[in-house]
């Protein structure tokens, strides 16, 4: 069964905002450091969401994978512009751990999230 890409966003969503009212601290910290980047806006919110995604897949985190994909589209990254730095996750996945198949299977992943996600425009 494939997951429900829209619905696991905003579990995740709510999970981060229960789990942040325990640990408040922690959170903060945490987007702290995810947004010490943005700060000087060197890249550019579309280029870091692509690196983002790049990870997400190198990492296996389903739950970065919908939350990056939908920051990419925000940004306006285009599917094709997604499928190009996937192409490195994968390609990283061979020099790295000798596991493109992982990376490419989470690689459609993203791509599932992304059509996932255009159905909210419907």
């Amino acid at each position: 069964m494939m997951p429900d890409w829209n619905t696991d966003r905003d579990e995740l969503k709510a999970g981060v905002g229960a789990y942040g009212r325990l640990s408040p601290e922690t959170v903060r910290s945490y987007v702290e450091l995810s947004s010490a980047g943005a700060k000087k806006d060197i890249l550019g919110a579309k280029p870091r969401e692509l690196i983002a995604l790049e990870v997400a897949v190198a990492q296996r985190c389903n739950g970065c994978i919908t939350i990056h994909t939908e920051q990419a589209l925000k940004h306006e990254a285009s599917e094709e512009e997604i499928a190009e730095a996937l192409g490195v996750a994968v390609a990283l996945g061979v020099a790295v751990a000798l596991d493109a198949g992982a990376s490419l299977v989470y690689s459609t992943r993203v791509m599932d999230t992304v059509a996932a996600y255009h159905t909210l425009d419907a």
